[in-house]
């Protein structure tokens, strides 16, 4: 469907004949005989004005770009940004390094793997927010992950606050599955409700819960201590509401995460097409530049 930006610009191309008539006429000097002017110099001074304007109009067409890639998932990744995430306990390419580097490498990778969903960013500590709203721009999500310090939200543990906010934004959602992916390593310390009892409202909203327990060591496992992971609150968090769980003790273990997950979340749905504009503007902008190059080789319009 063809259409004008701005139409009303097409009110100036009666303005020559406009001047011609309302200004007075030049004074020629008499001359024996006068030679009326050619067609060409006629016509091109009129193909300048009426390219200019009709540029100025902004032709455009309403076309589609074809069929964009959607999953039908909205997917909120929850990180926990707590102090125990500093604690240096897993390897990448043979050097130790903190669970939150882990994540940056490994949930960064998550976030740009996936094409089609549409994902949202919600980071706590002892409070949370967005780190970023829900977006089909996945890039911008691993940025976000990417560039997260702990600290930013506090260095206490409110699990369920965090997996409340994203509840709040997916209960909004219209989507074919709606998704909370949890990392955290610690054990609940500021929540205003019990996880568990998050995990039950999210299942009476239709959110599907998967938590991913990062430590090598559990609370009540030999060697567990402080920092060690609250595995088994995460494990009953996420089957109260049909997800899973995963046990993360080294970064290969958070690289599988990914493909289980998108194999457990897979829904067809079809594929949206987007019109846009498409501008064809500069078509009348070179015919005046034709025009104007055409007329100034040909001296210019003279009587």
């Amino acid at each position: 469907m063809w259409s004008l930006a701005t139409p009303a610009a097409l009110a100036l191309l009666p303005l020559p004949l406009l001047a011609r008539w309302l200004l007075p006429a030049a004074l020629h000097a008499k001359a024996a005989l006068r030679v009326p002017p050619t067609i060409a110099r006629q016509l091109l001074p009129a193909l300048v004005w009426i390219g200019l304007v009709l540029a100025l109009a902004g032709p455009q067409r309403l076309v589609d770009t074809g069929a964009l890639p959607v999953s039908g998932r909205d997917i909120v990744l929850v990180l926990d940004l707590s102090g125990s995430m500093e604690t240096e306990d897993f390897q990448i390419d043979g050097r130790t390094v903190s669970r939150l580097d882990a994540v940056k490498t490994v949930g960064a990778a998550f976030a740009r793997g996936r094409e089609g969903d549409r994902m949202g960013l919600v980071i706590f500590g002892e409070t949370p927010y967005f780190a970023t709203p829900m977006t089909y721009d996945t890039e911008a999500v691993a940025s976000a992950i990417e560039s997260a310090t702990v600290g930013i939200s506090g260095r206490s543990t409110a699990i369920s606050d965090g997996l409340g906010l994203a509840m709040k934004r997916l209960s909004q959602s219209a989507a074919a599955s709606r998704v909370v992916v949890l990392l955290s390593d610690g054990v609940d310390t500021s929540g205003r409700v019990a996880p568990v009892g998050a995990s039950k409202l999210a299942k009476e909203l239709g959110i599907r819960v998967h938590t991913i327990a990062l430590g090598v060591t559990a609370t009540g496992e030999a060697g567990a201590n402080r920092d060690s992971v609250d595995a088994e609150t995460l494990e009953k968090m996420a089957a109260a509401t049909g997800g899973a769980t995963f046990r993360v003790r080294t970064t290969g273990d958070l690289a599988a995460v990914s493909g289980d997950i998108d194999r457990m979340e897979a829904t067809e749905r079809a594929a949206a097409t987007v019109a846009v504009r498409r501008p064809y503007w500069t078509w009348p902008a070179g015919l005046a530049v034709a025009a104007g190059l055409a007329l100034l080789a040909g001296g210019g319009v003279r009587p």
